[in-house]
């Protein structure tokens, strides 16, 4: 028995697109997984920051590193102002521990200035037989000073149906800080500060936020799937052209 391997134009191309694929699609696997491992550490890094007191100041100041919520985003922050009450927001579809429920937003005007920050306050949960019925809650009046972190954003779900016009008690299934600006025609900073720390009974909120979800194991686990079926395009290019030119005789 004599082995040949026997070279098809077809399968070559074929395979050639494969690999090329696999090794593609593997690399910006990988690519992901490393932004996400960077990502990773900076949450570590400003975590262990002190809180940055929240000012316009602060704010024209690092907004000159980075434009919009870049150069705070996941840092630790302390501000002070007050609560505009008679402007709430509550975003729908935000389940926690199995309870269907909102998250309340509302703004703060800083103090000492004309600018307001949009704070989520936390989480409230949604009445079984009226999905419109809102549950009490309390906001302290006066001046308050809030504990959170800089996000960009509070989680954006796909929208069902027409949006809801932007307006007090609103309930949506998503804001900005633009549409909020532009609806309310307050002064507004282009992030939003997730309220840390418990919130008081009286209050009726709940704060036990998400972690962000960062997948580096999903990532790095594509990225060997496609390194695999590149190896494995090429490797059945090899073995079936061998199998195709073996020449058995009596």
């Amino acid at each position: 028995m004599r082995i040949r391997f026997r070279f098809r134009s077809i399968p070559f191309v074929a395979t050639v697109l494969l690999v090329a694929l696999g090794v593609s699609l593997g690399q910006w696997q990988e690519r992901r997984a490393a932004q996400k491992i960077g990502l990773q550490q900076m949450l570590a890094e400003r975590a262990a920051e002190t809180p940055l007191v929240l000012s316009p100041a602060t704010v024209a100041a690092t907004a000159m590193a980075a434009p919009g919520a870049a150069a705070l985003e996941y840092r630790r922050v302390k501000v002070t102002g007050q609560f505009v009450a008679g402007w709430p927001v509550y975003l729908n579809n935000r389940p926690q521990a199995g309870r269907a429920g909102f998250y309340l937003v509302m703004p703060l005007k800083i103090a000492g200035s004309d600018s307001h920050v949009l704070v989520a306050r936390g989480w409230l949960p949604r009445n079984t037989g009226d999905a419109t019925r809102l549950p009490p809650y309390a906001t302290a009046t006066g001046t308050v000073t809030v504990d959170g972190i800089v996000k960009a954003g509070v989680g954006r779900i796909m929208q069902l149906g027409v949006p809801e016009p932007v307006r007090p008690g609103a309930i949506v299934q998503n804001i900005d800080p633009a549409q909020f600006a532009q609806a309310s025609g307050l002064t507004l900073e282009p992030f939003f500060i997730e309220q840390s720390g418990p919130a008081p009974v009286a209050e009726g909120l709940v704060r036990d936020w998400p972690a962000p979800s960062l997948g580096v194991e999903k990532h790095q686990g594509y990225a060997f799937q496609w390194y695999a079926l590149a190896v494995m395009a090429l490797l059945f290019f090899v073995i079936t052209g061998f199998s195709r030119g073996t020449d058995q005789t009596d």
